[in-house]
């Protein structure tokens, strides 16, 4: 595995769940902001969000998502307003203020190993169940490494560092 196509993550374990990190350049408060580019990776605030239809507390609410920090991606803008899909491509418009720069990404596929190394021949040193959700750059219990390709939410030429 090259650094190019590994992430570096750290695993926390909680109840009945893990949450991993991996990462990257943290977004500023100006996240909100319009000028940042798109599409892009944030995390759900709270862990009950209003996924509507459209762009406005008038629009029918389709879902609600109940994972606070559940990595999501920005695809459009209007206004206060940002159109997400999250992993599984769920897609509808949340208020900004339902959205935080703090980056997070989801294990996708099966069992992934995490390995002291970046690389795939060193001690495995934890596993991550699929639908895990990590946090990037974050302070955990184990530290591993995991192929950039094995995580939702870290585009493939995104610099992790």
């Amino acid at each position: 595995m090259s650094r190019r196509h590994v992430a570096h993550i750290l695993v926390s374990c909680f109840a009945l769940s893990a949450a991993l990190a991996v990462g990257a350049t943290s977004v500023s408060a100006a996240e909100a902001e319009p000028s940042e580019r798109l599409p892009r990776f944030v995390s759900l605030r709270s862990d009950q969000v209003n996924l509507r239809v459209g762009p406005g507390e008038n629009y029918p609410i389709q879902w609600v998502l109940t994972r606070k920090e559940m990595p999501v991606e920005i695809i459009k803008e209007f206004e206060h307003w940002r159109m997400i899909h999250d992993w599984q491509g769920t897609e509808g418009w949340v208020h900004e203020r339902m959205v935080s720069g703090k980056r997070a990404v989801a294990v996708k596929g099966g069992v992934r190993a995490l390995h002291r190394l970046p690389d795939a021949a060193s001690e495995v040193v934890a596993r991550a169940e699929p639908g895990v959700f990590a946090h990037l750059i974050e302070a955990a219990d184990v530290t591993g490494w995991v192929q950039r390709n094995e995580v939702w939410g870290v585009y493939p030429d995104e610099a992790v560092q």
